[in-house]
């Protein structure tokens, strides 16, 4: 098979470092549209130079090409299919050595994914999808089958690991534990219970159940994700530019300027009238995992499987 011919059958890729950046065009002055994480398959649409590619959150941008491995489809089944470890601390590291006094291999952010080809002492020894290995502490992650058994999508446990990022700078485009955008907060917390969301809030605002906010806010309920923008007109509809999550007793928590709490409650020391101000609706989600296109676990994406 000639060289071409086997370049032609890579219609896939999966992300080789701890976070890419994926641009709006192929250039490294395009504005930036999102980021995938290390181990994430992605499906290449189109090649000039760059490559143009959809996430598994049916969301397409650019990416250059020294942050992908590229693969075949059965290569990239094997590597799904492989044993595997996901990062679950916010932030960390793989060493060349089972020995976090060793040379390091890359850094880490929290749903990072690696293939797994041992262990040793505190350490698993893994794969990245371009060949090369290292030891991640296993304090760091944890067996994607193991973590998938006891892992919790409940509304306090996802608020809880929102809250590990509080004070993360605010980052347009930004989906890992480095800086995030508000849909990006959103995205990035949930992706670490194992669930996939649309990319952005006016996508993410369209899916499960709709809810007009009561004025005491006595009809939601933790988890329960918040849209915030322009409210409509009689000449233009409603245009979602924000976005929260619900944490109950009148307190959000988003990213503006940084990962942060905030309050609808004048009385409070994180009072955010602003916000108030341009409040628009609430759609809760978690009860559509896996009922509604584009609310899935990655076991049930078609990316993954």
């Amino acid at each position: 098979m000639s060289k071409t011919e086997s370049s032609e059958m890579k219609s896939w890729a999966i992300v080789n470092i701890s976070v890419c950046n994926l641009r709006q065009s192929a250039d490294y002055d395009a504005g930036m549209a999102s980021q995938g994480l290390l181990g994430m398959p992605v499906k290449i649409l189109n090649h000039d130079g760059w490559y143009e590619v959809e996430t598994p959150d049916e969301y397409r941008a650019w990416v250059q090409g020294s942050a992908i491995q590229q693969v075949t489809k059965s290569e990239l089944d094997a590597w799904n299919h492989a044993p595997q470890v996901v990062v679950t601390s916010v932030y960390g590291f793989v060493y060349s050595k089972p020995n976090n006094k060793s040379q390091t291999v890359s850094d880490v952010v929290a749903s990072d994914r690696f293939k797994l080809l041992g262990t040793k002492k505190d350490f698993y020894h893994v794969a990245y999808p371009d060949g090369r290995t290292g030891y991640l502490s296993k304090k760091d992650g944890e067996k994607v089958d193991k973590w998938r058994k006891h892992l919790k999508q409940d509304a306090q446990s996802i608020i809880e690991t929102g809250k590990k990022i509080l004070g993360v700078p605010y980052f347009w485009g930004g989906t890992s534990t480095k800086g995030v955008d508000c849909s990006g907060f959103v995205r990035t917390t949930l992706l670490q219970h194992d669930i996939i969301i649309p990319r952005d809030a006016y996508q993410q605002a369209k899916k499960g159940m709709h809810i007009e906010i009561a004025p005491d806010f006595g009809n939601l309920i933790p988890g329960d994700l918040l849209f915030f923008g322009t409210r409509a007109t009689a000449q233009d509809p409603a245009r979602v530019v924000h976005v929260g999550i619900y944490m109950g007793k009148k307190k959000f928590i988003h990213s503006l300027g940084r990962v942060r709490i905030a309050s609808f409650e004048a009385k409070d020391k994180d009072y955010d009238e602003y916000d108030l101000n341009r409040l628009l609706w609430a759609q809760r989600i978690l009860p559509y995992i896996n009922k509604e296109n584009g609310l899935n676990t990655t076991d049930h994406n078609n990316f993954y499987r």
